[in-house]
């Protein structure tokens, strides 16, 4: 079942709100426990956690940035109001 554009839009703000800041300190936590390693170690860690909590999400942020598509079919033709002015001019 796929979701609409508003449900798409409310589960984003969802996940970037709480989802997130809590996969940090997970993240943070999880490092927290093995010996600090090198610098260069660490910094490979943070960014493939970085990316990797994105994986699951990546159809629910898809095309969130951009227009409802939904609004524009439910649209009425015809145009804009200032398309509709006297059509002798």
């Amino acid at each position: 079942m796929a979701l609409s554009y508003k449900a798409r839009r409310r589960w984003a703000l969802v996940i970037l709100l709480i989802g997130m800041p809590a996969y940090v300190v997970a993240a943070v936590s999880l490092v927290g426990l093995i010996d600090r390693p090198s610098i260069l170690v660490e910094l490979a860690i943070y960014v493939g956690l970085g990316f990797f909590w994105a994986l699951p999400f990546r159809f629910i942020f898809r095309g969130i940035g951009q227009a409802d598509p939904e609004a524009e079919a439910k649209a009425s033709p015809g145009g804009d109001a200032a398309d509709q002015g006297n059509p002798g001019t």
